[in-house]
């Protein structure tokens, strides 16, 4: 080969790969381990004498919950949430898509692009992204009872009053818990 060619060629690679450095060398640093406390504010729930300690628990889960990794993901999170309450469900799904690609087990990013899709009437992707938000935190009591929502938008009404008790048994509280069939404290 030429030299005067081979430099060339490398005159191009070199700028090339220091300005994509950054984007190969950034990784996803481990999601905190808040399972314990999880754990415990679900005992705490489903004791709870009131609606108003319950919103207090809740919204510890949530601060828990949406607390990401890092400055990266957390800006992915914030603006994924924001578009999706603005109603831009696309935008929110793409940008909620780069965060569970750089954070592939933070559960959250999953659960709010599950909120997203439900919220655009696609049921089966929502599925998929619940499912996986639980597989990471299985008591995520938002995620069951997005996941009964959604198998309730899929016409699987038994499926999805199973998965609304298990969420309801973790938090009495909880707003959906109005969809049961039946009362609590019976069997489906």
């Amino acid at each position: 080969m030429n030299p005067r060619r081979k430099y060339l060629g490398m005159k191009w690679i070199i700028p090339l790969c220091v300005v994509a450095a950054p984007v190969f060398a950034e990784t996803c640093p481990p999601v905190k381990d808040n399972s314990q406390r999880i754990a415990e504010i679900v005992v705490e729930l489903s004791q709870a004498r009131g609606a108003g300690d319950a919103r207090v628990l809740t919204q510890e889960l949530w601060e828990m919950w949406t607390d990401a990794p890092d400055e990266i993901a957390q800006a992915m999170l914030d603006e994924g949430m924001s578009r999706r309450a603005s109603y831009d469900f696309l935008g929110a799904r793409h940008v909620l898509d780069r965060l569970v690609e750089y954070c592939p087990n933070y559960a959250e990013g999953y659960n709010q692009r599950a909120f997203a899709n439900y919220l655009s009437s696609n049921f089966d992707a929502a599925l998929v992204d619940l499912d996986r938000t639980l597989e990471i935190v299985p008591n995520h009591i938002a995620a069951l009872s997005g996941k009964a929502l959604t198998l309730m938008g899929l016409g699987r009404n038994d499926e999805a009053q199973i998965v609304l008790r298990q969420a309801v048994e973790m938090n009495p509280w909880l707003q959906e818990r109005s969809l049961l069939t039946e009362p609590v404290g019976t069997d489906l």
